[in-house]
């Protein structure tokens, strides 16, 4: 499959808004594109392809170099994506015809060549190519494509173009996928019925997770305390840890593998089984273990290397909630009350450094768990997990299984500052916005302050409404950034506020989103930063 065949499947993906509309696409694409090609464009699309070599800075100055900055910095600012600016000025070369390059070509030449020689290898490419194929090109050697298909989708675009030749689960694909390289051959020749099922043998492989659905009024009916079990919802990073004779892997819920960001975890995982908990940071408090706010593992994440002094500072442990694996023994067709007790032996057995139980939460009513679940804030707990005692672990939402009650969140009157442009589809609208807070300026008056951004929450309606206010109130210009007057008040809500000394208002929200626009508000009766500040609290439980 050439870069063209590439860049028109990108380009449909982006424009073709209905979930069965792509999944239709990538099954015809999966059909008629080769091997290796067609393993290389499903490795992008599902944010597994990494080529090391391909930085944005190069490509960044090779177009500086073919045309004039201030243009180049112009454009950027106008279509928002890096990779479709320079898709769209890149100067065509007159007497070109050389044939544009195919996926694999262009994998295996970035792995190979010399950092010096690439620029002059990229640019020959984007020489052979049109609009189109540019942006293909750039966005598969930077990655992020954004084309609105997740991993999960391309996955069960696979298990759908697999039938009838193989009767195929999207989950039985999840199992076997971090086993496989690029450019999956053995997937394809075993979704197309001539080869095996891959076998990832004792490789540290992640296991689709079992999710919950959030608890609302007419699902409380249900809740018998006879037939249910209560755990507190942490507030850190759901993680699966997979210790193989394989190796060790720390996996997050989107199936990243994170861990070198992590190695202590890593270093703790002398044992053989596959286990689902929470990663936190937790201190040594006066009262025993404490569970730190979630902003102090946002240190810690995102990072490929850590120091030591790092993990000294923000020391991470896993609260283990389920047991997957024993050793070879799958136990997810097991009901809740055995794996609990599997789980509560084995850690009474192996007693692994940096983990813990979760413990269940007794409750003889509903009015006993809402009364429980009333003081997770004061407790700095997100809520409960509610789940069937004779639940299997099963893959995705399940509804009926496991709930999540999470405590009421919280919210403020606060004025918009700053607006920027999105990403993808929201490339030509302003739609992250920047909120803030009054508090004394030290002069007698007042100042605005911000604490927090927000991109979710609002209608498409509301979306256009706000693009349409920002660019007719906008009084400054910062690159992408537009400063607006301070006369719009957006009522946001948010799960919890938390000293920040990254944050010059010295607060931060967690998962902030706007609740609504509050057009009847006057900006300077929006909320002081002092009812913020109350609304912190400590750290939970030990």
């Amino acid at each position: 499959m050439s870069v063209p065949a590439f860049a028109s499947l990108l380009e449909r993906l982006v424009f073709t808004p209905g979930r069965n509309a792509k999944l239709a696409l990538l099954r015809r694409w999966f059909a008629e594109q080769p091997d290796p090609d067609r393993g290389v464009g499903l490795a992008a699309l599902t944010g597994e392809l990494s080529l090391r070599a391909a930085k944005p800075a190069l490509v960044r100055d090779l177009v500086a170099a073919r045309t004039d900055a201030t243009l180049l910095a112009l454009s950027h600012d106008y279509v928002g994506d890096f990779a479709e600016t320079v898709a769209l000025i890149w100067p065509v070369r007159e007497g070109v015809n050389a044939p544009p390059p195919g996926l694999a070509e262009v994998v295996e030449a970035m792995e190979v060549t010399p950092k010096g020689e690439l620029p002059a290898m990229i640019a020959g490419w984007l020489d052979t190519l049109d609009a189109n194929g540019r942006f293909a090109l750039i966005k598969l050697v930077t990655g992020g494509l954004r084309v609105g298909v997740s991993a999960r989708l391309a996955k069960t675009a696979l298990a759908e173009w697999a039938a009838p030749r193989v009767v195929v689960q999207v989950d039985a694909i999840e199992e076997v996928w971090h086993g496989l390289e690029v450019p999956y051959r053995p997937l394809f020749a075993w979704l197309e019925g001539h080869g095996p099922r891959p076998d990832p043998r004792d490789a540290p492989v992640f296991r689709p997770l079992m999710l919950a659905h959030p608890l609302e009024e007419p699902d409380l009916v249900g809740l018998d305390p006879a037939t249910h079990r209560a755990e507190w919802k942490w507030d850190g990073i759901r993680v699966q840890l997979a210790a193989t004779a394989g190796g060790r892997r720390v996996w997050s819920r989107g199936a990243e593998d994170i861990s070198a960001a992590f190695p202590e975890i890593v270093e703790a995982m002398d044992f053989r089984a596959v286990v689902d908990g929470e990663l936190l940071v937790v201190r040594d408090g006066p009262e025993g273990k404490q569970v730190a706010p979630f902003a102090d593992l946002q240190q810690r994440l995102n990072r490929k290397l850590v120091t030591p002094r790092m993990m000294a500072q923000h020391p991470v442990a896993v609260r283990l909630y389920d047991m997957l694996f024993e050793g070879e023994e799958d136990l997810r067709a097991l009901p809740f009350d055995a794996r609990r007790a599997r789980l509560e032996a084995w850690y009474a057995r192996t007693r692994p450094a940096r983990m813990d139980l979760s413990d269940l939460v007794p409750f003889d009513s509903l009015d006993h768990l809402a009364a429980v679940r009333a003081g997770a804030r004061e407790a700095a707990i997100e809520g409960l997990m509610v789940k069937r005692a004779d639940s299997p672990y099963v893959a995705g939402r399940v509804k009926g299984l496991w709930w999540k009650w999470k405590r009421a969140p919280l919210s403020v009157d606060a004025v918009l500052m700053y607006a920027q442009r999105g990403h993808g589809k929201r490339s030509s609208y302003y739609s992250d916005y920047t909120f803030g807070l009054w508090r004394p300026d030290g002069n007698g008056g007042e100042e605005l302050v911000p604490i927090g951004k927000a991109y979710s929450g609002y209608t498409d309606a509301e979306l256009l409404w706000l693009d349409r206010w920002i660019r007719n109130n906008t009084t400054a210009r910062f690159g992408p950034v537009r400063e607006v007057e301070k006369a719009l008040v957006l009522e946001v809500e948010f799960d919890a506020a938390q000293r920040s000394g990254r944050h010059k208002s010295g607060v931060a929200l967690r998962f902030p989103r706007i609740a609504r626009i509050r057009r009847d508000k006057p900006a300077e009766e929006a909320d002081r930063l002092a009812t913020v500040e109350r609304m912190i609290v400590g750290g939970g439980p030990g």
